[in-house]
């Protein structure tokens, strides 16, 4: 290593080049865009205070507790394992992308109901525990109430109200997981079961590409134009476009448990469930989950040195002559319209695009009963679709621009949060899980652009689960070593 820092330092033009990345970063430092980014001011918990849904909560908290001492039910739960919520929050997180049961997202709302009610009754139980306070709790709040207004106004509300509700419940759970997580040594295990639930979900996809398990659909794969792709792993995602989408989260948190790992033992641990997970996203032939993936790691290396993406062009190289032609024909093939499911997604969005000219204030509401009362009306070249098959575009559709705007801002906020705390960050182990929840989602939003990444519902749980998780790491330095016992 120290002979290859002595050639790099010989070259001419590597020291022209650490000579622009040093002046670029002095200018991006003085810019007073980036500072008033990194420095966001008017954030704590006395403005939330101040909101109405901080206020309605109080009132209904207020109510709950004078219910709950009247009955005397500080007898019945003292010492009850349901005053945990650490334990049932985390359950649903972990176990939800490696649930294979008849109807998995049925069995993780179960599991979230537990989480809520395990979290109401600390609250109601102890009038002193306040709601712990994050920037982005109140967009949170704010899209799942515009969510549930498009719901409500959708062309079909008995074919919206289920998806509709679900996501509703999906979404404000990363409000109540938020609560949930006490301590660091909580947050920091919850993050290594989720990195080991990826290595699982990921080895058993690693299995049926082997055996050829799992059901296998002809519009997965365009057969004349890759003859050489017989098989696309869907694990227990069900589909190998929304593994990927999954995946692209659970990767870069092992990679920051990798980097942030303390001995050797660790450290082999976890390079193994990363090795696992990638071989799975190559085997899932998902090029939009690749290109996000790409576009995380580079975002990741970007905020954990700036200068190493100069070997940007040595890496990819190195792939070329690594990967298999199949995995580089796949992945050259992107933007080739004469590629089926290409084409297929462009002639969608032109259909969308055309419907939303006339729905785009208030949507047509979520799922697929109200998008197909609609959408074949508009539908190009006579193409027929479950939705829109992008996630922006999708988001418009269940609950009009509104719920776009809300989204984007939340996204603003989220991102702000997490370089503002990057930027203060002393303390290695949190710097890397900050920069890996912020990796991971612009990966995955990368990925939303060519699917609907909330089409699986788990998928979509576990979006609102990492948002939640990233906003815990942005204060983990704040969080006490251990959780206080009930």
């Amino acid at each position: 290593m120290q002979q290859v820092k002595q050639v790099l330092d010989a070259s001419a033009l590597w020291r022209a080049l650490m000579a622009l990345c040093t002046w670029v970063g002095v200018q991006w430092e003085r810019s007073s865009v980036i500072q008033w980014f990194l420095h966001p001011r008017g954030w704590s918990p006395r403005a939330s205070e101040n909101s109405i849904f901080y206020k309605l909560w109080a009132l209904i908290r207020g109510g709950l507790c004078w219910i709950y001492e009247i009955l005397h039910l500080d007898v019945l739960f003292k010492g009850s394992v349901f005053t945990r919520p650490w334990i049932w929050c985390s359950l649903p997180v972990v176990l939800a992308p490696a649930m294979a049961v008849s109807s998995p997202s049925i069995a993780v709302l179960l599991l979230c109901a537990v989480g809520y009610a395990s979290v109401l009754l600390c609250l109601v139980r102890d009038r002193k525990r306040k709601l712990a306070w994050s920037p982005i709790n109140r967009y949170i709040i704010l899209y799942a109430g515009v969510y549930m207004a498009g719901t409500v106004f959708s062309v079909n509300l008995q074919g919206s109200l289920k998806p509709g509700l679900l996501s509703v419940a999906f979404i404000l759970f990363a409000v109540v997981l938020y609560n949930a997580v006490e301590s660091r040594r909580q947050l920091d295990t919850l993050i290594a079961l989720m990195v080991l639930a990826g290595a699982v979900v990921s080895f058993y996809g690693i299995l049926q590409y082997i055996f050829r398990w799992g059901y296998q659909s002809a519009a997965w794969v365009d057969s004349d134009m890759f003859s050489g792709i017989e098989f696309r792993v869907p694990s227990t995602l069900e589909n190998p476009n929304m593994l990927g989408q999954y995946l692209i989260l659970a990767i870069p948190m092992g990679g920051a448990k990798l980097l942030s790992a303390k001995d050797w033992l660790r450290r082999a641990f976890y390079f193994a469930c990363c090795g696992i997970m990638c071989i799975c996203m190559l085997l899932t032939f998902s090029r939009g989950a690749w290109l996000g993936l790409l576009f995380a790691g580079m975002i990741f290396v970007l905020m954990l040195n700036p200068r190493l993406i100069l070997l940007a062009p040595v890496a990819l190289v190195a792939l070329y002559f690594v990967l298999p032609d199949t995995v580089i024909n796949r992945f050259t093939s992107i933007g080739n319209l004469s590629d089926n499911s290409t084409s297929y997604r462009v002639y969608i969005w032109i259909g969308v695009l055309s419907m939303l000219k006339d729905y785009w204030l208030c949507g047509i509401g979520p799922g697929d009963a109200a998008f197909n009362m609609v959408y074949p009306a508009y539908s190009y070249n006579q193409i027929v679709a479950p939705h829109s098959h992008n996630l922006f575009l999708q988001i418009v559709c269940d609950a009009g621009i509104v719920a776009l705007i809300v989204f984007l801002i939340l996204l603003f906020v989220y991102f702000r949060m997490m370089c503002s705390a990057i930027g203060k960050e002393k303390d290695w182990t949190s710097r890397m899980l900050q920069i890996a929840f912020t990796s991971g989602v612009c990966g995955f939003l990368v990925q939303a652009m060519t699917d609907y990444s909330f089409y699986n519902y788990r998928v979509m749980f576990l979006f609102w689960a990492y948002l939640a998780l990233g906003a815990l790491s942005a204060r983990r330095g704040k969080l006490p070593e251990k959780g206080a016992r009930a």
